[in-house]
């Protein structure tokens, strides 16, 4: 639910941004009349994410229990923990020229057809973050509950929407810099746990027989299957019986990113409080 939760409030918090960016645009040089335009391909855009995202679920479940659900979780594992790194470093690296980019691709859609033009860069836009969430939820489903998944999702882009809202409406600030930066340590806790499930399907499988024996066992204690055993797996990569490779991909991952990704953000943020030209 935890995990859920995070990915839906942070990719609804900047599908917003990206919407608000364009529509500010939009309203500043007199041509409101394309709103609707952007509203269509926001709307084709989520129309799509979700379909691909029910078919592809549908499509596993029907394996539920063979090798074959194994493999397909394994790469969704794989897949997921790449994107929500390179996600993250992304927008750490693009957030400052984010504006200015969509700015300059509006006009290039104003430029041509403009109808066309700009459903296509919404849709383009927020199509993105609609597929990253589909591989996030589906990576989470298969590690946790269903149920608990589909809450946190449902919670997540609640809070993302009413965030929007009062940024954008009401006028509140909030320092998205700062939200983006949170949000991105605990993403990268989120990875760190995928490639430990991912280690573990793959020892499974028989594709990585190095340092697969248990340390411990602590299903007696706290279960993965319970409550609370279920959110830790989700969010923190907990294990009742992890292997030594679990643990080292873990500690060694969630080490060098995070450490790099905090280094890039200080690295940014003196740059930009660099030393001003003296007042004349």
């Amino acid at each position: 639910m935890l995990a859920t939760l995070v990915i839906f409030l942070r990719e609804g918090v900047e599908a917003s941004m990206i919407i608000a960016i364009l529509l500010a645009y939009l309203n500043r040089i007199g041509r409101r009349e394309h709103f609707r335009d952007v509203f269509v391909g926001v709307g084709a855009a989520l129309a799509l994410a979700t379909a691909g995202g029910i078919a592809a679920y549908e499509t596993i479940r029907s394996y539920d229990g063979s090798r074959v659900q194994t493999i397909f979780e394994t790469a969704t594992y794989l897949v997921a923990a790449t994107v929500l790194t390179y996600m993250t470093f992304w927008m750490r690296k693009h957030a400052r020229s984010l504006s200015k980019e969509l700015r300059a691709r509006a006009d290039a859609a104003l430029d041509g057809r403009a109808r066309w033009g700009l459903g296509l860069l919404a849709f383009q836009a927020v199509g993105r973050e609609g597929l990253e969430t589909v591989v996030f939820t589906l990576a989470i489903i298969f590690s946790t509950s269903t149920a608990g998944a589909l809450s946190g999702a449902v919670i997540g882009l609640a809070a993302s929407l009413g965030i929007a809202f009062a940024i954008y409406r009401l006028g509140h600030k909030l320092n998205l810099a700062r939200f983006f930066t949170v949000i991105g340590v605990l993403l990268m806790v989120f990875a760190a746990g995928l490639l430990a499930d991912a280690v573990e399907n793959l020892q499974q499988l028989g594709w990585l027989p190095v340092l697969d024996a248990p340390m411990w066992h602590t299903a007696r204690l706290l279960s993965e299957d319970s409550a609370l055993g279920d959110v830790l797996h989700s969010f923190f990569g907990y294990s009742d019986a992890p292997t030594p490779l679990q643990l080292l991909i873990y500690v060694a991952y969630l080490g060098i990113v995070v450490v790099v990704y905090l280094g890039v953000r200080a690295r940014l943020a003196a740059r930009g409080s660099g030393p001003q030209p003296a007042a004349r």
